[in-house]
C-alpha cells in the first residue's frame, strides 16, 4: 500500500494534468509533472511504478490515459458522496464550495443540532443530526466531514462509526482517534497557521 505522502503527490499530479489539459497538452513527461508538484522527475516515475503506470521515454504519457489511471487510483472515476456534520462557519463554507463537484466529490447533506440551520429544501439540505444514521444507511455513504466544536467531536465520531462511516475528515480542533476499520484525517487550521507563522519568522530571522 502506498503511503500518505505518495497519495498526496498523486493528487498533485492529477491537478497538474488538469491544468495541462486546459493548455491543450496531448502528452506530458515526468519533468512536466515534477515541476508542477515540486518533486523530481525520478520521484514521479517511482510513484507511478508503484501502481504499474508506465510511460515512454521519448513519448512520455498520454494526458487523457494518465488522468484516467490517476482518477481510478484516487477513487475519482465515480462521484464520492460525503455527509457533513456541523454547519457553522467552516461547515457552511465547505457545504457550498463549488470546487468539490469538479473533483468528483459531492456533499449529500449537512447535519446540525441547531433547528435554526435546518433547511430541507436547500441543495444540499441541512438536516437534524438525529436523521444522520438513517440517511447514511439509505444512501450507502461511507465518508464524512466533521466541523463541530472540540467538545462535541468525539461523540459525533461515535455516531458516524455506528452509522457505518469508514472515513472522516476532521476539522474540529481536536485530534480524533478511530478504531480499526475507520480512517480519520485531522485538519487543525490553527496548528497549520502557527506552523506557517513560525517558519516565515524563522526564515526572516535567519534561523
Amino acid at each position: 500500500m502506498a503511503n500518505r505522502s505518495c497519495i498526496i503527490r498523486l493528487s498533485r499530479y492529477k491537478n497538474a494534468l488538469n491544468r495541462l489539459k486546459t493548455l491543450n497538452f496531448i502528452r506530458v513527461f515526468s519533468d512536466n509533472l515534477a515541476d508542477a508538484a515540486g518533486v523530481t522527475a525520478a520521484q514521479v516515475r517511482k510513484d507511478f511504478s508503484l501502481f504499474g503506470i508506465t510511460g515512454n521515454r521519448r513519448g512520455g504519457y498520454k494526458v487523457d490515459d494518465l488522468a484516467d489511471q490517476l482518477n481510478k487510483i484516487l477513487g475519482k472515476e465515480q462521484l464520492q458522496e460525503f455527509v457533513l456534520i456541523g454547519v457553522g462557519n467552516i461547515g457552511r463554507a465547505l457545504l457550498h464550495y463549488p470546487g468539490f463537484e469538479r473533483s468528483g466529490i459531492h456533499i449529500a447533506a449537512g447535519f446540525d443540532i441547531d433547528p435554526v440551520k435546518y433547511d430541507v429544501e436547500s441543495e444540499p439540505p441541512v438536516l437534524p443530526l438525529e436523521q444522520l444514521a438513517e440517511f447514511v444507511k439509505r444512501r450507502d455513504i461511507t465518508l464524512a466531514i466533521v466541523a463541530v466544536p472540540d467538545y462535541a467531536a468525539q461523540q459525533v465520531l461515535g455516531l458516524l462509526l455506528s452509522a457505518g462511516i469508514k472515513g472522516v475528515m476532521n476539522f474540529a480542533p481536536i485530534c480524533l482517534k478511530a478504531p480499526d476499520g475507520c480512517i480519520v484525517n485531522n485538519i487543525n487550521l490553527e496548528t497549520e497557521l502557527e506552523n506557517l507563522i513560525y517558519f516565515v519568522n524563522a526564515t526572516e530571522n535567519g534561523n
